[in-house]
């Protein structure tokens, strides 16, 4: 019978800023009367901490090449601007899209436009599986602009994929004149830009947006119900795929390898897949 040693994680001795830093604020939140609201904010607290040394340890261990997944073979040299980058550089990221993003891939769209791109997780990602595609990456943070830029470049595709601000209900009107896929990640506030009575442009395009009903409660039904005339539409909620966990993640706990999977969200995020009829 043989048996699999633990895989030590990259936790450096004496204790980093980071496992500093965590310590002092599971202390603080544990303070007074005992309650589930405190026990919950510092589990969370906790699996964020641990959430960053297994991306360390993956880093370090595996490198960092997205390893499957739709994008895999990318260069993700970058920190997520949120959420996990484990789950990125495994390639298990929003795992229930993966089939959208292949039959985007295979759907001949001349423009794709990444509304919300944050560091370009799926702007280069699909700048690198459609190179005959244009990527208008836009992003209202100038941190996640520049890191998309960043990442674009290291993957060498800084020529197609154009990073900017701010996308108006206006700004939608190139659609009607360009086969378009619109990919929309914009914490709640798709509610009010993906409004085809004031953004006419969006009836000509096809349309995979991260309705935010943790956030505002309602979203994808309201969504559904402004988009039902004109597009055929798809519910995608939460997928877990270890499939690409690499064969030295036999080494972590049950617990680790279920974290190296987790993308940080709070509740139901889920998407609709919305295609012109």
């Amino acid at each position: 019978m043989t048996t699999t040693s633990p895989t030590p994680l990259v936790s450096p001795s004496p204790a980093s800023p980071l496992t500093k830093a965590a310590s002092l604020q599971v202390l603080r939140l544990l303070e007074g009367e005992p309650s589930v609201q405190k026990l919950e904010q510092a589990l969370r607290l906790l699996a964020k901490w641990r959430s960053e040394l297994i991306s360390n340890t993956l880093l370090e261990r595996s490198g960092d090449t997205i390893l499957g997944g739709p994008f895999v073979g990318m260069k993700y040299p970058n920190k997520a601007s949120e959420g996990s980058r484990s789950a990125r550089l495994l390639g298990a990221y929003e795992a229930s899209l993966a089939p959208v993003i292949e039959e985007i891939v295979a759907g001949k769209y001349r423009q794709v436009i990444d509304i919300g791109c944050a560091e370009g997780y799926y702007a280069v990602g699909l700048a690198l599986r459609m190179p005959r595609a244009r990527v208008l990456a836009r992003d209202a943070s100038a941190k996640a602009q520049a890191l998309c830029a960043a990442l674009a470049a290291v993957n060498g595709v800084a020529s197609q994929v154009q990073v900017g601000g701010l996308f108006g209900h206006a700004d939608f009107d190139i659609c009607e004149t360009t086969k378009t896929v619109v990919i929309c990640d914009v914490e709640a506030a798709e509610l009010d830009l993906l409004d085809p009575a004031k953004a006419k442009g969006l009836r000509a395009a096809d349309i995979l947006v991260e309705a935010h009903d943790c956030m505002r409660p309602g979203i994808a039904a309201e969504l559904q119900r402004r988009f039902s005339a004109s597009h055929v539409i798809t519910l995608l909620g939460r997928k877990l795929d270890d499939s690409s966990l690499p064969a030295w993640m036999e080494g972590l706990s049950d617990l680790d390898r279920l974290i190296a999977l987790w993308e940080w969200r709070t509740g139901p995020t889920p998407w609709l897949w919305m295609v012109r009829k």
